[in-house]
């Protein structure tokens, strides 16, 4: 293990990054606990406070749309929080993207709803302020549903293998895509960021390395072997 050299974090370019992931990557911790090494200004989404959440999982074709509008509305109101002090006087870490939005309203609304979502949308984007790196927590089904149970969040006990693996799918689908900012696509299935000291600060040390790519993928078992 390696623990990353505090130049490499003063000297670098990187000042908001975002971790994401499908329900149950470990996004949140992540975040989390890259705030507290960098002593960053901390974003979560407020899943908790959508009053929707728990009826959708429960009957998805009937409460899709509200809870899709709620989500929107307050991940805006969240991204609008940020201004350019922010990003000049600290490090900021976010546990989602705004852009992550569309890829559960192309999942769960029939075309009609995706209508009046898109002019919605459309009129958001544009004041959005891009991370400078986005950290993709990329797992196996299996291990998504293994978080999920573990955590066992009364929200979240309606949630079907079945609603994960279509998830897990758009999300990959999605960041294959992605261009808006750079991204690090983390292979997760033998990671533990939280309990293995040396997993996560080798992930520091990628993450602060001095040169990236547009696109980059990053197997922590393959450095593991390595070492």
């Amino acid at each position: 293990m390696t623990e990353v050299r505090n130049e490499n974090i003063k000297s670098t370019p990187l000042s908001y990054i975002a971790i994401e992931g499908a329900i149950g990557a470990g996004k949140t911790s992540v975040a989390g606990m890259l705030a507290a090494r960098l002593n960053a200004k901390l974003i979560l989404e407020k899943f908790e406070d959508n009053p929707y959440l728990e009826k959708f999982y429960q009957n998805p074709q009937e409460y899709a749309f509200r809870t899709q509008i709620f989500f929107l509305l307050e991940r805006y109101h969240q991204m609008q929080q940020l201004n350019q002090k922010d990003l000049f006087e600290s490090f900021i870490i976010s546990d989602y993207i705004f852009e992550k939005d569309k890829i559960f309203a192309y999942m769960n609304l029939n075309d009609e709803e995706l209508k009046t979502y898109e002019l919605l949308v459309q009129n958001l984007d544009r004041n959005i302020v891009q991370p400078d790196l986005v950290i993709y927590l990329q797992s196996s089904v299996e291990r998504l549903m293994r978080n999920i149970r573990l955590r066992n969040r009364a929200i979240e006990k309606d949630i079907t293998e079945s609603y994960i693996d279509d998830l897990n799918d758009a999300y990959n689908y999605f960041f294959s895509r992605y261009k808006s900012t750079k991204v690090m696509i983390v292979n997760c299935e033998e990671a533990d960021f939280v309990n293995n000291r040396a997993d996560f600060e080798n992930l520091l040390n990628e993450i602060f390395k001095s040169e990236r790519s547009a696109i980059e993928y990053y197997n922590p078992s393959l450095r593991k072997t390595a070492q």
